[in-house]
């Protein structure tokens, strides 16, 4: 019934199984890819002919992560999987960045790929194991894709590069001062195509080397894909890339001036409205038959790639008339909104962010519930994008992939210079508003958070500047990598090359590639290119901040009190009566976690203190030999029971009252009366002794004794 192929390999630490013939058998292509136990199921569609009129790729890719495959419940109301969460966002990125330019180019039939996590160990992340099985599905299904690719995850401890981390390794780094690295790497048999990564000030040499350590590590993969097809491919399907050698001479024929000049415009508006121009013009000037060919398109996109590329490649200027290493000139503003904890507004060139900075409490943490369990968040990074950054009208709904992905981005690139939450227990959320775009809106997003953090008076390490790098390659092996790229750079260039750190080291990389050919000696050039342009942004960025600004008097201030995990109930309550008693009577917002941490948060200092006192009262030991103050709340014929530490009680036997004898202490005393007291001592069973009698009523000092005294003045 089942024709089953199965191949397995030792990959590290693990063994690496790729199945197919079992499952999914109406698939064009579909593979079981399990690590340890760890499986992701990919299914590939395609459609065998292209939607008539349809100019563009129409790839999907869809990963999911099925609770079931932890032996967890989906929390919240419904208990069922909804909505993408971020992580599934970000790896179908993962999984369509470095596939997408392996299709034959002109292929334009749906594909749609779907990833399902089956199990997951909770050691071998699902997200590596997913891209292998996309990439074997893809390689299996006839679909005319120029794979198969690999992918590996890098960590680097103690000097050396690790392969494929466990998960709780590569979880909140921020706290792992031995872990700097999480970086993912994805390529073919000959070449990286896209790189991924959070690291913690690594040197340009150390992220080279993470790449081409993950590139090796990958290559068992790619043999074994191979090796699966050999036995289980499909026929390939049955295509040929569409020749429009003749229709582009008929396109560059009637347009190549006109688009020459439109691309020699520096300003993006005008050069965008003379483009549409000259393609207006390239179309009403062909044939019926010529402007109803869905190749069109293509043949114009090549005309205007042409001349973009090869300016640049035969040496002349880029087409806003900067040579190859110049960043776009920069302006740096801070403190721009009166009412936000820190804001910033970045320019550099035509790109703009406005970025606010907003600081919160322990309750403003972000639960994060994934099926390696749940944990909290206080640094969060929202990235907008909305139509009129580009001078656009479109639709304005939830945050897409891409918003998501840049977002990510920029967090990643700002984690690593955060203050510890121990020595800044505030939640951080950086929202960035893109208000003009043409090029590298993240990397803006980067520089305005570093400066709108500072401003909010976070500690950060270091600031942190971002920069965009392109590529040319063009066929004959000449190239040029571009510093600081434009979004028509980025659009029709090879390569979109993220490079984001401090002046120490680099704390994100970013890199999609759009061929396969890019060399060690490319990357390096590019690396080196970032750091000089990452250097003098920085330098920009230093004369708006150079240092974390104070406090804006909107944000709260937050003090936190470490007590005795044992003293946690005591300081909530039954039912959570005395926390809700405190955070009444102080003012004051507290949160208190597992490890007996306390934040204690308001705007006002005395909310902030009186909170403290109440709190401390509860947990603290009261200490022999100390004066207290406190409250008569109940007379007996042997003495008094004083309220005097928190809800502490003590005896203060009637012969400790007064310095005379009392038949009972009612003769000095009564209840709700406001005494002064000493902690003599603790009896056989741990009850409390005070004493009233040596210590001043009215001033709270010890009465020293007169024989005392006498012996002090004779030493004297």
């Amino acid at each position: 019934m089942f024709n089953i192929t199965k191949k397995s390999i030792q990959w590290g630490d693990e063994t690496l199984t790729l199945e197919t013939g079992k499952v999914a058998r109406q698939a064009d292509g579909s593979v079981i890819a399990t690590l340890g136990e760890t499986s992701v199921m990919a299914n590939v569609t395609f459609a065998k002919k292209a939607k008539p009129g349809q100019d563009f790729f129409p790839l999907t890719v869809h990963y999911q992560e099925k609770y079931y495959a932890a032996g967890k419940i989906p929390g919240g109301f419904f208990k069922r999987e909804a909505r993408p969460s971020e992580k599934e966002t970000l790896v179908s990125r993962l999984i369509d960045r470095p596939c997408r330019p392996l299709f034959v180019e002109g292929f334009k039939n749906e594909v749609l790929v779907m990833a399902t996590v089956l199990s997951c160990d909770l050691v071998n992340d699902p997200d590596i194991v997913a891209m292998i099985a996309a990439s074997a599905a893809l390689t299996l299904s006839g679909v005319p894709f120029m794979g198969p690719i690999g992918a590996a995850r890098v960590g680097f401890v103690d000097g050396k590069y690790v392969l494929n981390p466990a998960m709780d390794d590569m979880t909140q780094l921020r706290t792992k001062p031995e872990q700097r690295l999480d970086l993912v790497v994805a390529g073919t048999k000959t070449a990286v195509m896209m790189v991924e990564s959070e690291a913690y000030e690594l040197s340009e040499e150390e992220m080279l080397g993470a790449v081409k350590f993950g590139h090796e590590a990958m290559q068992p993969v790619i043999d074994l894909i191979i090796s699966l097809a050999e036995t289980a491919a499909k026929e390939p399907f049955d295509f040929s890339p569409p020749d429009i050698a003749e229709l582009y001479g008929k396109v560059k024929a009637a347009g190549e001036a006109q688009m020459r000049a439109a691309f020699a415009l520096k300003d993006k508006q005008e050069r965008t409205n003379a483009i549409s121009a000259a393609v207006a013009a390239i179309t009403a000037s062909l044939s019926e038959e010529d402007q109803a060919d869905i190749n069109l398109g293509s043949a114009i996109k090549k005309l205007e790639s042409a001349i973009l590329r090869g300016d640049i490649i035969n040496g002349g200027a880029r087409i806003d008339g900067r040579d190859t290493r110049t960043v776009r000139p920069i302006v740096s503003e801070t403190g721009i909104l009166p009412r936000a904890h820190g804001s910033a507004l970045f320019t550099r060139g035509e790109t703009q962010g406005l970025v606010v900075t907003t600081l919160g409490t322990g309750e403003d943490e972000q639960i994060i519930d994934a099926l390696n369990g749940n944990y909290r968040s206080n640094f969060l990074l929202h990235y907008n994008f909305p139509p009129y950054s580009v001078g656009e009208v479109g639709r304005v709904g939830s945050p897409g992939r891409r918003e998501i992905g840049h977002g990510k981005l920029a967090w990643r690139a700002l984690q690593a210079v955060l203050p510890a939450p121990t020595d800044f227990p505030y939640t951080i959320r950086v929202v960035s508003e893109i208000t003009e775009s043409n090029g590298s809106s993240s990397m803006a997003s980067v520089c305005g958070g570093s400066l709108s953090m500072m401003d909010a008076g976070v500690p950060l390490k270091a600031p942190v500047a971002g920069v965009a790098m392109g590529l040319i390659l063009e066929d004959d092996g000449k190239w040029a990598v571009l510093t600081d790229i434009l979004g028509d750079e980025d659009h029709l260039g090879d390569m979109d090359f993220k490079v984001a750190g401090t002046e120490s080291g680099i704390t994100s990389l970013q890199m999609d590639i759009k061929v396969a050919g890019i060399t060690p000696e490319i990357m390096e050039q590019a690396l080196a290119q970032a750091k000089d342009g990452r250097m003098h942004i920085l330098g920009e960025m230093n004369k708006a901040l150079s240092a974390p600004q104070g406090f804006s008097e909107y944000a709260p201030k937050i003090e936190t009190l470490s007590i005795p995990t044992d003293k946690i109930r005591e300081v909530i309550g039954s039912g959570g009566k005395v926390i809700r008693e405190i955070v009444e009577t102080s003012g004051a917002k507290v949160d208190i976690n597992d490890d007996g941490v306390i934040k204690i948060a308001s705007s006002s200092a005395d909310a902030i203190k009186k909170a403290y006192d109440m709190i401390w009262s509860i947990v603290a030991e009261p200490e022999e030999g100390q004066i207290y103050t406190g409250k008569v709340v109940k007379l007996v014929d042997f003495g008094a029971f004083v309220n005097f530490f928190g809800k502490r009680d003590g005896l203060v036997h009637v012969s400790q009252i007064a310095n005379k004898r009392l038949n009972h202490p009612n003769e000095v005393l009564k209840e709700g009366q406001e005494v002064k007291v000493k902690l003599l001592g603790f009896d056989d069973r741990g009850k409390v002794r005070l004493g009233m009698k040596m210590v001043d009523q009215e001033t709270g000092a010890e009465i020293v004794p007169e024989k005392k005294e006498k012996e002090e003045a004779s030493e004297g």
